[in-house]
């Protein structure tokens, strides 16, 4: 099974996703617990890039974009697909559904820009997809207390909003695979809903 995480700043997906990796190593299942951008250590170096908030230079959408889908690339490469082919579980935090919502939705991009990449460097998509939903300035509270902002949280409130809009038609475009959860809750309500749903899988 191939579990996504997705949500905007500050929502307690990292949170969660331990939590349920944990649940599924008590249970004694081969799990895998991976992050996008990175996973790799050459995606890991292209997620330096996308997060530095030191550039000499703006980096334009595109850029943004294709950063992404190569960071995904050697990812899907070197760890997920072969993590599925050998019968593990794989828990991944963000995966192409936050392209749409940060690239397309945020940013502006043409939907198109990303389907063409979808068909061509993305094997497989996630069985299910947890989205962690949260009023922005709710979550980018918790996102500052955690220290120094990146280069996607110093954004402004109106792209975030933007970004939840993303997230929001997905759920509503997929609801089977992407299940919305209220991340305005304690996160222990919000693991037991999740296992709630993987129950129901």
């Amino acid at each position: 099974m191939f579990i996504s995480f997705e949500g905007t700043e500050g929502v307690g997906k990292t949170t969660l996703i331990r939590r349920i990796y944990e649940a599924f190593v008590a249970q004694g299942r081969d799990v895998v617990l991976t992050r996008e951008p990175g996973g790799t250590p050459m995606a890991e170096s292209i997620r330096g890039l996308l997060l530095s908030v030191n550039h000499e230079e703006a980096m334009c959408h595109d850029t943004e974009l294709l950063l992404m889908y190569a960071a995904r690339a050697q990812h899907l490469a070197q760890v997920i697909l072969p993590a599925l082919d050998a019968g593990k579980i794989v828990l991944c935090d963000r995966f192409t559904d936050a392209s749409f919502a940060y690239q397309c939705a945020g940013r502006g991009l043409s939907e198109d820009k990303l389907n063409l990449l979808n068909q061509n460097f993305v094997a497989r998509m996630p069985d299910l997809t947890f989205w962690l939903d949260a009023p922005i300035e709710l979550g980018m509270n918790r996102a500052r207390e955690r220290g120094a902002l990146d280069r996607f949280e110093q954004e402004k409130v109106t792209f975030f909003e933007k970004v939840r809009g993303g997230y929001k038609t997905l759920w509503q475009l997929d609801p089977e695979r992407v299940k919305r959860l209220d991340a305005t809750q304690t996160p222990d309500q919000v693991f037991l809903d999740a296992q709630k749903l993987l129950m129901a899988v």
